[in-house]
Order: structure tokens, then sequence, then C-alpha cells
């Protein structure tokens, strides 16, 4: 190659790697509706076990809380429903069960027993999750929005749960249990399932992610802020107490921190309409949008259980950059 050419290859990275290097917008629909949210678990995942005749024949054969079972005598299954219709069709006691623990496929066989005139597995299963969040962004040009700024966990395995499809859908706010020193708060909703507003892609440590598929709200677009944008001091959330209200409370940022993946801001409720509403951070507001000076710096993420005054939140690029991945 001469030196012509080296030169032309060189002016030509350099005009394409601008565009690649930001590829969510730069201004993003801020949101702070309550969402309901419903995921359909990648394989039927073991969450305990039951007793047969005495015996946690489960257990016994081998299996352990968090496998989740993807065959049954060869068949693949994708939901409790599938996994006991296959069941139902042999005539052998011993079946033979595929399932991937720690992310490698694995087989047992597993007897069943008679109890009371119906053959049992000993397995306590599960292959969905229902709850809801709140709703941190969506972008308006690739239609892909954030939401929760943390990971979904399976309570019984307390692992993050492995999706295979799920949806977000409308859903209000009924009513608020107020967190305290020790226990924190939860928000109570009604859910409309039928009324989606998107699909569900992703959910990692950042968030859950995916295309929404609504009409987009009509609202103000405000600016993505940069990390080393956000500072300590008077800041905002969005979110919902109500209905599909979305009101504005005021927080102090106690601190920023660039190492951490996820718990970047460390702050305080200072607004007391929202302390005597729901007397600090409560499930259900984590996604919550943070802005700051006009601009979305982040989401509420956490509650900090021994003061539920104060929490923590995710840089917004965080979940930008993974929404895009």
């Amino acid at each position: 190659m001469n030196f012509k050419n080296k030169l032309l290859t060189f002016f030509f990275f350099l005009l394409i790697l601008p565009i690649n290097a930001l590829a969510y917008s730069e201004y993003v629909i801020p949101g702070g509706e309550n969402i309901g949210i419903s995921i359909q678990s990648d394989g039927v995942l073991i969450v305990g076990f039951y007793p047969v005749n005495h015996v946690y024949i489960g257990k016994e054969a081998g299996f352990e809380i968090g496998d989740r079972v993807t065959m049954i005598n060869g068949v693949k299954v994708d939901t409790i429903e599938e996994m006991i219709n296959e069941i139902n069709k042999t005539n052998k006691i011993d079946v033979k069960i595929g399932f991937i623990r720690n992310g490698k496929n694995e087989e047992l066989s597993l007897s069943l027993k008679e109890e009371e005139q119906t053959f049992k597995t000993g397995l306590y299963v599960k292959d969905q999750i229902t709850g809801i969040g709140t709703l941190t962004y969506i972008d308006p040009n690739t239609k892909i929005y954030g939401a929760l700024g943390h990971e979904i966990i399976e309570k019984s395995t307390l692992q993050r749960f492995e999706i295979k499809d799920g949806k977000i859908f409308k859903s209000e706010v009924t009513g608020i249990v107020k967190s305290e020193r020790g226990t924190p708060g939860e928000k109570n909703a009604r859910f409309y399932s039928s009324e989606t507003y998107g699909n569900i892609k992703e959910n990692e440590s950042s968030g859950i992610f995916g295309t929404y598929n609504s009409i987009l709200p009509s609202k103000e677009l405000v600016k993505v802020a940069s990390p080393k944008e956000v500072k300590t001091g008077d800041a905002i959330i969005q979110t919902v107490l109500e209905d599909n209200t979305i009101q504005q409370f005021h927080i102090n940022i106690l601190k920023v921190d660039h190492k951490s993946d996820v718990k970047n801001i460390l702050f305080e409720i200072t607004d007391q309409a929202l302390l005597e509403k729901t007397g600090g951070v409560v499930q259900g507001m984590s996604g919550s949008p943070i802005l700051q000076d006009n601009k979305l710096i982040g989401a509420v993420t956490h509650v900090i259980v021994n003061d539920s005054k104060k929490g923590y939140g995710i840089f917004i690029t965080t979940m930008l950059e993974e929404g895009e991945n």
C-alpha cells in the first residue's frame, strides 16, 4: 500500500469514528411512569423442594435451587405447562430432565413418586416474574427504553432471572407502604397487562431494556449528562405516588462515585412532601429518573435499608450504553 492509500484510509477512519462513538441520542424522553413488568424465564427455574411420601426426591436426585430445566425426555420445554405435559406423556417412572447449571448443560434422572393418585416431582418451579418499577427513559430515535436501573433478582435463588422475553405494560399506583428504618416500603399497584408499552429483551445489572412499541409520550426532550457533569447538591427525581401522575421531588446528592458499576450517585431525599408520603425510598421507585441542571443524569436504584431517606442511583450513560448493546 502506498503512502496516499494509507493517508486516505486514515482519514476514512477519522470520518466514521465520531458516528459510532455515540450510539444513543443526545436528547431522550425522560420517564417517571409507573410500569408493570412481566418476564418469562429462559427455561423452567427450580426454586425449591417439597417432600413426597416424606422424601425430598428432587433434592436426592441431585437437583439444586437455581437449575433451569430445558428438556424433558429429550423434548425442549420453555414453560411449566410444557414441562407438565411432557412428564404426563411418559409411561415411565424415571424421567430424564435436562437443565442448565452455572452455564453448563446437564441431565439427571428423576424417579417420580405417586401421592394421592398423582405422580409428583418434588420440585417447586417458576417460569415467570411479575412486578412493578419505573420507566427511566425512551430514546426517541431508536425507540429503545431503559427501566429499573438494576437487574431483576429471583427471590428464592437470589440470582439474576435469566429471561427469554417479557413485556412492560400499564399499571397505576393504588397506595404506598411507608419505609421505616430497617424495613423498606413499597408501592402497591393495579395491573393492566393487556395495555402493553413494549417488550423486554435484556435483564442486566444496569436495568431492563427493550423496544417501546406504543405511542411515544408527548414530553419535552432532555439532554443526557455525562458522568463528569454530575455534581453534589440539589437535584430532582421524577416518580409516581398515585395513579400514574408523574411528580417531581427534590433530593440532595451527597457523593458521586465514578468507580462503582451501578452505585454512582449517593443521595438523600429532602422533599418533605415525598418523605411524608413514603418515608423515603420505596420499592417500585427503582428507575425513577434523576435530573440536575435540566439534564438527565441517572436513575434511582437502591434504598439504604438502615436510613431509608438515602439511596443510590446509577449514571444514565451506563444504562444508555447497555440499552444499545
